[in-house]
């Protein structure tokens, strides 16, 4: 189980040469920082003593400014480098984590939540390091060396800024308070709305149909409404914090020019100055306040960004499958076994002491009103769910316990829609495994009478796939081949055919009849028009069976 720390500590160990160049590169920054105002200092020192001006000093105070922003440049590119690192890692971490969550919680998980978390939350974040953090602690570090510097000057200035830098800080912490919990609000009202724009999409036949335009518009409304309460929450701070750091900087140089121009002898005795030195001390009171006012202007990023990382560390530390694998496959005649099985979503039960056994060769349709269960028996099945009490076993093992490689040839699974990734015609069918061969894929297309049609297109397999590509009857025989190319002894078809007419419907039950020989068919119907070996018809706590002639 990975969290954002640990993510950290991997990229800097892996990382050390440009975590080393980053360490080096602030400390170059920090001394490149405090050279030019002392030469500034020196040389209006020789001006106003009349002294002649050496060329080398202009020239040495001209490079040590271009030393400066060169450092500066660089320092803020490595940033970006090492924040690119972190987000590449953390993305890592996440998707091996998402791949080995339970079933039955990537079932709750919205979709636009777990998107907004793999980018916009980890981007946010990667902006922590490489704009935020880190520049952070090294402007911390600056400060300190000036402070220190102000304080061989004029111990005056110094107890001034004793005072008023403390004050900057509790003010700065009020700030960070406020906009993190605000970009808190912000970030729950992203997720939500990233969530509700697929929804509507998905459903906008339905909400036209029922005349529900108004209704998704108000409450869309109302989540955007939400961000937008968030996000001016978090820009009124962010809008009055720099001008209060800005007055604060002008009331500070006020005071010490006017102490220092007195003709008090004990207030000069803290606040007199050459007038080199006071342009010196007036630069590094800029230097000063210049850090504090950027970290105002990064607070939104940082806190930001601190909710993103408390989202994520949570979805981190959801649970995830513990399986012990095993690789030993028994034969036996009762291919399938479900034995007294209870399943609950919520509590609320939808398999309740289930028993069924399907023997090699059988074919089985599961009947019943929808939410019976069928659906469930299948994921069960599959190795997908586990029930809450009894035992499943498939080929003389849990499902569970089945370990992906073996999944694909244990198993052919196809559901009532068929789900491309990208790629070519070939990925469609093998999923990227490369331990599939053309001559299975072709095998897989022949089965289901695509071979032709795959090998009238130009680039054959290599076929880029888009959605005019194929008619909906032929999606779903791809669907077909992707369930059959690694010839499983077990295929098990969700609806296929609800969704097509009357002609697809027929070539798709000549396919079926086609590849079934020498297989066990479990298939989940509302008709029965099937060619069934048995019918099983569930509702929950009973299941009953029919066999056919």
């Amino acid at each position: 189980m990975h969290n954002i720390k640990q993510c950290v500590l991997k990229t800097i160990t892996k990382q050390w040469i440009l975590t080393l160049l980053i360490i080096i590169l602030c400390i170059f920054v920090i001394l490149s920082a405090l050279l030019p105002p002392y030469i500034l200092g020196l040389i209006v020192d020789t001006l106003s003593t009349s002294s002649q001006l050496s060329f080398s000093i202009i020239v040495i105070y001209f490079l040590s400014l271009v030393a400066n922003k060169v450092s500066i440049s660089a320092r803020d590119s490595v940033l970006v480098i090492f924040g690119q690192k972190i987000s590449h890692t953390l993305r890592s971490a996440m998707m091996e984590h998402y791949t080995t969550t339970t079933a039955q919680l990537l079932s709750k998980q919205e979709s636009g939540e777990v998107v907004s978390r793999f980018i916009s939350d980890v981007d946010q974040i990667e902006q922590l390091f490489s704009a935020g953090i880190i520049s952070l602690f090294a402007d911390t570090l600056q400060m300190l060396s000036i402070l220190y510097v102000i304080f061989q000057k004029t111990k005056g200035l110094f107890f001034i800024l004793s005072i008023t830098l403390p004050c900057v800080f509790f003010y700065t912490r009020h700030v960070q308070k406020h906009m993190l919990k605000a970009e808190k609000q912000n970030r729950q009202a992203i997720a939500e709305a990233n969530a509700f724009i697929p929804e509507t999409i998905h459903n906008i036949l339905t909400i036209h149909n029922l005349n529900k335009q108004a209704y998704m518009e108000d409450k869309y409304t109302t989540l955007i409404n939400k961000s937008y309460t968030a996000i001016s929450q978090t820009n009124f701070y962010d809008a009055i914090y720099s001008p209060t750091i800005q007055i604060i900087d002008a009331i500070t140089i006020a005071i010490v020019m006017a102490l220092s121009a007195t003709r008090d002898p004990l207030v000069l005795s803290f606040f007199g100055m050459q007038a080199g030195t006071a342009v010196t001390i007036l630069n590094y009171i800029v230097q000063i306040f210049a850090p504090i006012e950027n970290i105002g202007m990064e607070i939104q990023t940082i806190q930001s960004a601190i909710a993103c990382v408390q989202r994520i560390n949570t979805f981190l530390q959801t649970p995830q499958e513990t399986k012990i694998i095993s690789t030993q496959i028994a034969q036996t005649n009762h291919i399938i076994t479900v034995n007294n099985i209870s399943f609950a979503y919520n509590k609320e039960y939808i398999l309740q002491n289930t028993s069924l056994t399907i023997d090699k060769g059988e074919h089985v349709t599961l009947v019943g009103r929808t939410g019976a269960g069928k659906s469930t028996l299948f994921k069960l099945i599959l190795g997908l769910y586990t029930p809450q009490t009894g035992s499943i076993q498939v080929c003389g093992q849990d499902p569970f316990t089945i370990s992906p490689q073996q999944r694909r040839s244990i198993f052919g699974y196809v559901e009532q829609k068929f789900h491309p990734v990208i790629g070519t015609i070939r990925d469609q069918i093998t999923l990227y495994d490369t331990m599939i061969s053309d001559e299975q894929v072709n095998q897989a297309l022949a089965l289901t009478g695509l071979l032709q049609t795959v090998q009238f297109f130009p680039n054959k397999l290599d076929t880029l796939c888009s959605k005019e590509l194929f008619s909906q009857g032929q999606w779903q025989n791809l669907s077909i081949a992707r369930a059959i190319v690694c010839d499983p002894p077990i295929l098990m078809f969700d609806e296929i055919t609800a969704d097509l007419d009357a002609e697809y419907e027929k070539h798709i039950l000549e396919t079926l009849q086609h590849i079934s020989k020498n297989k066990t068919i479990l298939s989940i119907s509302h008709r029965q028009n099937e060619k069934s070996t048995r019918i099983i018809r569930v509702q929950g706590n009973r299941i009953s069976n029919e066999k056919r002639a």
